[in-house]
């Protein structure tokens, strides 16, 4: 088994590679059957992204601040670890936004998709699902379309729901919403296809942004699941996906 090990731009973490790597050995990317990233989850973001379609797995370890997404760190048994991993496949949102002087920008998102409000004005918002109008204005600080692996991210923040890594579906979860006041959002199937247009844009300017990619005063977003590009999450059997899941549906 070739190792390569990747890790965030902090001590803990470069120190934990350079004993990783003199213990395991520490193969070239292009070369290595896995890849170990050590750091939090937004380092686990730039991994999956950078990695995205190569059919590597990506076996993260905490060395962050948060590591939802993370495994234990250990030094001991770590190939046995790699062994026994379970592997969870996502795929990332495609967003394609269009901006106030009509050019049109695409990004891939893992976790969301989010429009934000740009200024002092509350956004407003026309909402499509497959090309069905089912707000015609949702007047809110922001709007999230999240994955599964987004879920407990800026999601839950916002009060959305969790969803289990293997759910067919994604979350559309508003942020601060002035009106309508009794919407909370919604679970809409994966391959439904989302068309976000805002509602005076000079008055009322909107940014979007794409995991962390974010483009300026947008008049209008589109996002769908791109089945085509996957990545690979690999996760203790003892302490898998479902099994946080669950446990972060029970905290109090």
């Amino acid at each position: 088994m070739k190792i390569a090990f990747v890790s965030n731009q902090n001590d803990e973490a470069e120190q934990a590679l350079a004993t990783l790597a003199e213990r395991y050995g520490n193969a070239e990317p292009d070369d290595a059957d896995i890849v170990v990233a050590l750091g939090g989850d937004g380092f686990m973001l730039q991994t999956q992204h950078r990695f995205m379609s190569t059919g590597k797995p990506i076996y993260g370890m905490n060395k962050g601040t948060v590591g939802f997404l993370m495994n234990e760190y250990s030094v001991e048994n770590l190939k046995d670890r790699l062994d026994q991993a379970v592997a969870n496949t996502i795929h990332p949102l495609d967003m394609v936004a269009v901006d106030e002087t009509g050019a049109t920008h695409r990004a891939k998102a893992i976790n969301e998709v989010s429009l934000l409000r740009q200024s002092y004005q509350a956004a407003s918002l026309e909402v499509r699902i497959d090309g069905k109008q089912r707000l015609a204005e949702l007047v809110c600080d922001g709007l999230l379309v999240a994955t599964p692996a987004g879920s407990t991210a800026y999601n839950l923040s916002a009060h959305g729901p969790i969803l289990p890594l293997d759910a067919p579906l994604l979350a559309l979860t508003p942020v601060s919403p002035f009106r309508p006041r009794r919407w909370r959002g919604a679970l809409i199937p994966d391959r439904s296809r989302v068309e976000l247009v805002v509602n005076d844009p000079a008055k009322r300017p909107v940014n979007a942004v794409a995991d962390h990619t974010e483009v300026k005063s947008v008049h209008s977003v589109t996002i769908a699941q791109d089945r085509t590009s996957s990545g690979i999450l690999l996760f203790d059997p003892d302490h898998s996906w479902d099994e946080r899941i669950l446990a972060e549906q029970f905290q109090y």
